[in-house]
């Protein structure tokens, strides 16, 4: 039976979406949370030149550090990516840029860009040289802040515990973390889901990202789908 919803898919079929040069953001901290079969399709299809978006570089072979570790990307906008060491020696080389935001302006950052805003005032950093290089300055009531731009991406990845095939996410405790940002700020946002359940099984206050702000929805490995909707 063909999908009438338009939102399920496969992981082939995904692919269609990502392409060399683009900028993608991608949910998770530490790798947990992060969408290993999108990540796996990613490397399979031999995608180049990457500009990433999230809030670190994982482990070496967890997460996007997968990613990060075969030099597919170009550029990383993180908070940090001392977890990963190859991500520290490409940086150091010169063979991957890396832009560093303090956790919480990256999660504003990434915040202000789903909800449509160009960027955000913060006092972090303000007086610190490499924070506040080459930033606008701006003074507020006395005050003076950094303005620091949105964050938005051509695609974003998100790994969810639960979704419908309206797209609605349900996600698993801490590896909530930064996916429900995440998904709000893409351009086209794809989610992996552990499990893909029929539409009225989900308890509406569980779920914490409606499908509005969802595209596509993809199984992750093992998950079967198709009965969702029949």
């Amino acid at each position: 039976m063909e999908n009438p919803f338009g939102k399920i898919t496969t992981l082939e079929q995904a692919m269609e979406y990502f392409y060399d040069g683009m900028t993608l953001m991608f949910g998770g901290f530490g790798g947990v949370g992060s969408p290993p079969a999108l990540i796996g399709g990613i490397l399979d299809k031999n995608i180049q030149n990457l500009v990433l978006i999230g809030n670190d570089t994982g482990f070496p072979e967890i997460g996007i550090g997968k990613i990060v570790s075969r030099k597919r990307a170009r550029k990383v906008i993180a908070s940090h990516i001392g977890s990963n060491p190859v991500a520290g020696e490409l940086m150091t080389r010169g063979e991957m840029e890396v832009e560093f935001s303090p956790q919480g302006t990256l999660m504003e950052r990434i915040r202000a860009g789903g909800m449509g805003l160009g960027a955000i005032l913060t006092d972090v950093g303000v007086d610190h040289e490499f924070v506040a290089k080459d930033k606008q300055k701006l003074t507020l009531n006395g005050k003076e802040y950094l303005i620091e731009t949105a964050l938005t991406a051509e695609v974003a990845i998100v790994y969810a515990k639960k979704a419908d095939p309206f797209g609605n996410l349900v996600f698993d405790k801490s590896a909530r973390n930064t996916n429900p940002l995440v998904a709000m700020a893409g351009k086209i946002t794809i989610a992996e889901a552990e499990e893909i359940v029929p539409l009225g099984s989900l308890d509406p206050e569980e779920i914490v990202i409606p499908g509005v702000f969802v595209d596509r929805v993809i199984p992750s490995c093992g998950v079967n789908w198709k009965w969702a909707w029949e």
